[in-house]
């Protein structure tokens, strides 16, 4: 009995960036080609999993590496996973492509500027970090290391669906090449 082919696509950018809007979108179009997915979203994996974590930098990386862990155990089960989380530091981002295999690692960089970000705040996170009400903040007073070398960069200029298509595409690629 063959191993059904999964991967990994994790989103990252800043937070209201659109991670989650267009992992959805690409789950959905998953979904309808009968595909078998796993939508692992960092505020629900707060509320849950990762409960006990804070948001320091040790406790950023620890979540990331627990979301790696699952992530890659799922993968190895044939399941397509879909990561929207932050994910703010470039090494634990690689050291997930790492521990997942880098075949099966799909890097999406969903490049929204800190502005277009702010405007869509509906948490109002960023007004508070601005107000000092929250300490590590990304992008205000925690740093965001953007991708060296994403597979997919993901700009606010095109509609969700054409980024949605694209990485579709982008998906029976790669597990066409495992």
């Amino acid at each position: 009995m063959s191993q059904r082919k999964a991967c990994c696509v994790w989103f990252t950018g800043l937070s209201g960036a659109g991670k989650t809007t267009l992992a959805n979108a690409l789950n959905a179009k998953l979904l309808d080609a009968g595909t078998q997915t796993c939508l692992l979203d960092g505020d629900a994996l707060r509320k849950g999993l990762n409960s006990d974590l804070g948001f320091s930098e040790q406790d950023r990386r620890e979540n990331i590496r627990r979301v790696a862990e699952v992530s890659k155990l799922m993968v190895e089960s044939g399941t397509i996973v879909i990561v929207a989380l932050i994910s703010p530091f470039e090494q634990e981002r690689e050291t997930a492509r790492t521990r997942i295999g880098a075949k099966r690692f799909i890097e999406v960089f969903v490049d929204t500027p800190i502005e277009i970000c702010e405007e869509r705040d509906i948490k109002g996170l960023y007004r508070r970090a601005r107000a000092g009400e929250i300490a590590e903040m990304t992008g205000i007073s925690s740093p965001y290391e953007i991708p060296k070398t994403p597979d997919f960069i993901a700009g606010s200029n095109k509609s969700i669906e054409d980024l949605a298509v694209q990485l579709l595409t982008l998906v029976s690629d790669r597990l066409s090449e495992l």
